[in-house]
């Protein structure tokens, strides 16, 4: 994981790398992703992704399966 220091959206100082289970919806259908490592703001709540946290976003994700479906 990226060591991110400062919040990229309010400049905070406090941004940390958090593991944490996400839950979404899409198209009122819900989907989890459990153990997520991401860097999250506590001032504005920015969320930031890196590129290992994506793709497990995606290989949950029912927006993005159902993308390649229709392949």
């Amino acid at each position: 994981m990226l060591k991110i220091t400062r919040c990229p959206t309010c400049g905070s100082r406090k941004i940390k790398a958090v593991r944490r289970t996400i839950t979404r919806r899409f198209e009122g259908e819900t989907y989890t992703v459990h153990n997520l490592a991401f860097h999250e703001c506590p001032d504005c709540g920015e969320r930031l992704y890196d590129r290992d946290a994506m793709r497990k976003i995606e290989a949950h994700s029912l927006a993005y399966a159902k993308s390649h479906a229709a392949r």
